[in-house]
């Protein structure tokens, strides 16, 4: 069960705030943050069973991300992968390059938040196709409803306003809140199982499970000129940290 947070031109020096754990199958295979190397101008990691990404931003000034929808049964492996979505619109690029114009049903259930300097916008498309625009705010999402205030949705988005009060702008509070292994006090609990049958109804921000469990934090911060940074902290089937990365990045006024 992924959960994200999203800050999105809430505080005169921020333009984007996200902070987001992906929550895997540690075997899945997935490529490190990185610069791609395709011309997109994409900067992610990569689902390496896909090819798609579950988060990232690209030169051309975009940020994207994406969850699944859970509570409307198994995903069809025959539907296009939820990760393209991203890919494409980050690059600008493909069959889903712009989501407004895509068979939203088409996909199996997912919850996509876009931005770029033209504003923000989150679709889905259950229990039917949804297409909004985002007023300013900040907003979380997991694999329900946006901002529907599952405990550690809610744990998120007070993390954010916490950083955005703070007049020091390192990331390290930001990412202790996505370390938190304590499930939060308060918040509506989901009626929905999870599609992944291991994972409890609830659960905190981090999971650690050897199985299906956090595979990394990301932490972006885009400030109003446009200069961005984007770090992914990466864990093991232990939930121990294993590697880092930092990438600075502009994008274009």
């Amino acid at each position: 069960m992924c959960v994200a947070a999203i800050a999105w031109a809430a505080h005169p020096r921020w333009r984007l705030v996200a902070i987001g754990n992906r929550d895997e199958y540690h075997q899945r295979p997935a490529a490190a943050l990185a610069r791609w190397d395709d011309a997109s101008g994409i900067i992610a990691g990569r689902d390496l069973k896909s090819g798609g990404t579950w988060l990232g931003v690209s030169a051309r000034g975009r940020f994207a991300l994406v969850t699944n929808r859970r509570g409307f049964g198994d995903p069809d492996p025959s539907r296009a992968s939820r990760g393209a979505l991203v890919t494409d619109a980050l690059s600008g690029s493909g069959a889903y390059a712009d989501p407004g114009a895509v068979d939203l049903m088409a996909f199996n259930p997912f919850n996509l938040i876009l931005a770029d300097k033209g504003g923000a916008r989150f679709f889905s498309n259950r229990p039917e196709a949804l297409r909004t625009a985002l007023a300013r705010g900040i907003y979380g999402l997991s694999n329900g409803a946006l901002d529907e205030p599952w405990p550690k949705t809610l744990q998120l988005k007070a993390a954010v306003l916490d950083w955005l009060a703070r007049e020091d702008s390192a990331f390290d509070p930001l990412f202790a809140a996505l370390a938190d292994e304590t499930l939060p006090g308060i918040g509506l609990h989901s009626t929905q199982p999870s599609e992944i049958r291991r994972e409890a109804p609830d659960t905190a921000p981090f999971i650690r499970d050897p199985v299906y469990g956090t595979r990394c934090s990301t932490v972006v911060a885009i400030d109003a000129q446009g200069r961005g940074s984007i770090v992914e902290r990466r864990f093991d089937a232990h939930g121990e940290a294993n590697g880092e990365t930092r990438i600075a990045f502009a994008w274009p006024e």
